[in-house]
């Protein structure tokens, strides 16, 4: 397996980045959050999963570690392959998704391009006993889950997609206010 690559970015796609190590240009798909990170000419680290195939080695890239674990695990549900669940992972936070299996809500999961009802039943059901939240982090990200939905509608209403709006959320910083119209105004920013 490879663990991990540091490297140069060389070229930036929508869904990946080649990395020049040792002189080799690696294709690597990424997560959204890891393609944020990525600046053509600038060095990049980036946490690794290696797919072997008959026909085809596929690299894939995350910003974190846990990133990471999520995704080896979102690949165990038949039916879900590196592709659906490198999308999970590029429209949904990771602390989004133990949310949703924790709390058996499978319709935060059909926000995901690729993902329907019964999809995203069958991941809810298969990954219950697999991955979790800790209980002082299911409290807040339930607060800002709630307050986010709320900034969702209203974007939604404004004419954004839902995608549009989930990823200017995520772009939030951490630090952001919590009030609904603050977290409007500062995602309509990461909108234009």
């Amino acid at each position: 397996m490879i663990e991990r690559v540091i490297g140069q970015v060389l070229k930036r796609e929508s869904d990946s980045l080649v990395v020049l190590i040792g002189g080799v240009g690696l294709q690597v798909r990424a997560t959204r959050s890891a393609l944020e990170q990525a600046q053509v000419g600038s060095e990049i680290m980036l946490y690794t999963h290696l797919i072997v195939r008959e026909d085809e080695l596929s690299l894939y890239g995350f910003s974190s570690e846990d990133e990471r674990a999520l995704f080896e695990v979102l690949i165990t549900v038949s039916g879900v392959g590196a592709k659906l669940a490198l999308a999970i992972l590029s429209t949904l936070s990771a602390d989004q998704v133990r949310l949703a299996v924790r709390r058996g809500e499978p319709e935060l999961l059909t926000r995901v391009q690729g993902i329907g009802k019964k999809t995203a039943e069958k991941i809810v059901f298969e990954l219950k006993d697999k991955i979790g939240v800790a209980a002082d982090a299911l409290s807040e990200l339930a607060t800002i889950n709630d307050v986010d939905a709320d900034v969702i509608a209203a974007l939604t209403s404004m004419g954004f997609s839902i995608v549009e709006a989930q990823s200017a959320i995520q772009r939030l910083p951490r630090d952001a206010p919590k009030e609904v119209e603050a977290r409007v105004l500062l995602a309509l920013q990461n909108l234009g």
